[in-house]
Formats: C-alpha cells, sequence, structure tokens
C-alpha cells in the first residue's frame, strides 16, 4: 500500500510531505521537510524499517544557509552505527557511551517528523487494544542531526467508530512530564499531534 501524507506544524510554521510504502513486514519511506526554526532549512529522508517495524536505516540530508549536513543511522547485528558530515566533513566517531545507551533500541524517532511514531505503535499493536509500550529510541535532533537516546512510553487509549485510534505518548526522556493523546487513522499513522503537527488534508491511495 503507497500513501502519500502532508503535515503542518501547529507549534511553529512547518511543512513535512512523506510517500509512505506500507505492508505487513513494515514500513519505507522518503519525504521532506521544511521549517524556519532555528533558520530556514530544507531537510530529506529515506526510512527503511522493513523488519517488523523495526529500523533498518535512516538516511537523512539537511541544507541550512551555509550549511550542509548528513547523516546515516544504521541498525545491526551489533547494534546502532551513524556517520554524520557537516559541509562535507565527517565527525569524530560517536562516543561509545552514546552507542552502548542505545543497544536495546529497536527505532529510529525523527525530530518534529509525525511519521516516525508510527514504528512502535504498530510493532506494539497499540491502535488496536494492546496496553503499553515502553521503549529506548535513537532520536535525531533536527536540524542538527545529532544521535541521543530517548526513553518513551506508549499507551492505548480508545479505538474510534471510523476505524482509527487514540494513543498516549509519554515523555520518558528530558521533556519527562511531556504527554500527548495522538490520533491515528485506520493504518496507525499520526492524523493530529496535539503540540506538534496535524494532517492537512486527507491521505490520497
Amino acid at each position: 500500500m503507497r500513501r502519500l501524507l502532508a503535515w503542518e506544524g501547529t507549534d511553529e510554521w512547518r511543512a513535512e510531505l512523506a510517500e509512505v510504502e506500507l505492508g505487513s513486514d513494515g514500513v519505507r519511506a522518503r519525504g521532506v521537510q521544511l521549517g524556519v526554526d532555528p533558520q530556514p532549512y530544507r531537510l530529506d529522508y529515506r526510512l527503511d524499517a522493513l523488519d517488523g517495524f523495526r529500523t533498518r536505516r535512516l538516511k537523512v540530508e539537511v541544507v541550512e544557509e551555509g550549511i550542509e549536513r548528513s547523516l546515516v543511522l544504521e541498525r545491526g547485528p551489533k547494534g546502532w552505527s551513524w556517520r554524520r558530515t557537516e559541509n562535507g566533513r565527517a565527525e569524530a566517531r560517536p562516543p561509545a557511551g552514546v552507542r552502548d545507551s542505545l543497544n536495546e533500541a529497536e527505532d529510529c524517532d525523527l525530530a518534529l517528523s509525525p511519521l516516525t511514531n508510527l514504528m512502535p505503535i504498530r510493532r506494539g499493536g497499540l491502535a488496536s487494544g494492546s496496553a503499553a509500550l515502553d521503549l529506548v529510541c535513537a532520536w535525531v535532533s533536527v536540524p542538527e542531526l545529532t544521535v541521543r537516546p530517548y526513553p518513551q512510553r506508549y499507551e492505548h487509549v480508545r479505538r474510534d467508530c471510523e476505524g482509527g485510534s487514540v494513543v498516549r505518548f509519554l515523555d520518558r526522556g528530558p521533556g519527562e512530564g511531556f504527554v500527548a493523546d495522538l490520533t491515528l487513522d485506520e493504518d496507525g499513522l499520526v492524523v493530529d499531534y496535539p503540540g506538534l503537527a496535524r494532517r492537512r488534508r486527507r491521505a490520497m491511495r
């Protein structure tokens, strides 16, 4: 199943368009995000989460005025690895402590994008009624493209009469205490993320 999704930011001006391929084994997507904070930027990404809705690879490229960054984040048998460049120069190897703290993570979380909430929601069966899922994500900041561990929790709230559902997101990391009830469509994709983004129009099939 292919879907074309568009979101707009609700906290500040931002737009995202994603072409999503959904299957029984996971999701593959490519998209573009435009934002203005801390200065205007364009972000392009490609996501491969075809391992039972577990991230295998995320590639992100960002262009700001005078700055170009790229990040390739991968999860393999030996854990996570990533390569980050800025204006063509590769950064030093990520600290071992950061890599080790991601050992149990199965998902990436691309900041400001409603798309990457899909993987834990689908993998945990949260849209259909499973009670809760605690996890750690490999969080990618935007537009800096740094990586760090991000503890999170999802809880099923209810199903709705149109086939969608509401799932609660709870921040267990630096923003602990933040809670948002995410409205999802029948595929588990975000329609409304309070304080972050909403779908601009119904997805096209």
